[in-house]
């Protein structure tokens, strides 16, 4: 797992439209058991459940623990502190830092689609 001071350093999100618990612990470096705990911190994580209560996390939920996990792992807010940091967030829109590291990642990912797409002889 990685450091707490590491959050850029996680995974690219992958282009696929849900993601299971385990896939989310692993692109967030957080452990499924704090993340079923967060679903009751932060009214901002509320990821699908279907058959037998099962979890089903979007790119968006992605995206909101992982600001979730800097705020408690790298800038030191407490739980109540985070909750009411995303909630004054949600009120003003992304912060630039995360609008960063969205661009970038995305910027990453556009990078391997046109790696992909170059013909073999190149």
């Amino acid at each position: 797992m990685l450091e707490p001071s590491h959050n850029n350093e996680l995974p690219a999100i992958p282009g696929k439209r849900y993601f299971t618990i385990g896939e989310v612990s692993e692109l967030c470096a957080v452990k499924p058991h704090v993340l079923r705990y967060w679903e009751q911190e932060f009214p901002q994580l509320k990821p699908v459940k279907r058959r037998g209560n099962r979890r089903y996390y979007q790119r968006e939920d992605v995206l909101t623990i992982r600001q979730i996990r800097s705020l408690l792992y790298e800038e030191g807010y407490t739980i109540g502190g985070a909750r009411q940091r995303m909630d004054d967030d949600g009120d003003k829109g992304i912060r630039p830092a995360e609008l960063k590291a969205v661009v970038q990642e995305s910027i990453r990912d556009l990078e391997e689609v046109l790696e992909l797409l170059k013909p073999a002889g190149r």
